[in-house]
């Protein structure tokens, strides 16, 4: 006997919808990401002189961003979610293991947000793993700790006028 959708729920499913602060975090990620798009598309006459380190390390931020607010508001637990969730954090990783190939100053050197990065290229395999051993709560203060940090706070200091996108925002 088929039963009406929503019948039989639990508290725990509805734990997993997102609440207001993630909410909020795929707002930000939706901010971010069209502030960075919108930067790209005015620096377009500046791309060549862009490194290739620099373009790995944006499309892959380009993609995490993009799928934050996808992951935090759809439903979870399913086969759509884990697959996107596995896209999310390699493309995190890669993010991270990238950046330290992006390095300024003369001899170039690793800043402060190079921190973030070596978190992230050792809390990502973390992520999936507590969700591959459905360690719900660990998994998604995780996540959420990511994306607060790693992603959004790391991704809005890239937007002031003295760095690359923030000259292209700004132009």
């Amino acid at each position: 006997m088929a039963t009406p959708a929503g019948a039989g729920r639990t508290n725990a499913s509805k734990s997993l919808r997102a609440d207001r602060y993630e909410t909020v975090l795929a707002g930000a990620a939706v901010v971010l990401l069209v502030a960075i798009l919108v930067a790209l598309a005015k620096g377009a006459a500046h791309w060549g002189s862009v490194p290739l380190a620099v373009w790995g390390h944006l499309a892959t931020v380009v993609i995490a961003l993009a799928l934050t607010p996808v992951m935090l508001l759809r439903p979870r637990g399913d086969a759509a979610h884990r697959m996107l969730g596995k896209v999310w954090v390699v493309a995190m990783f890669l993010t991270a293991a990238e950046s330290f190939f992006v390095r300024h100053g003369t001899p170039p050197r690793f800043s402060f947000i190079h921190i973030l990065s070596a978190y992230v290229v050792l809390a990502a395999p973390l992520i999936w793993w507590t969700a591959r051993t459905h360690r719900i709560a660990a998994h998604r203060r995780q996540v959420r700790g990511m994306v607060t940090g790693a992603l959004l706070i790391a991704g809005f200091f890239t937007l002031p006028p003295f760095r690359l996108l923030g000259q292209w925002l700004t132009a």
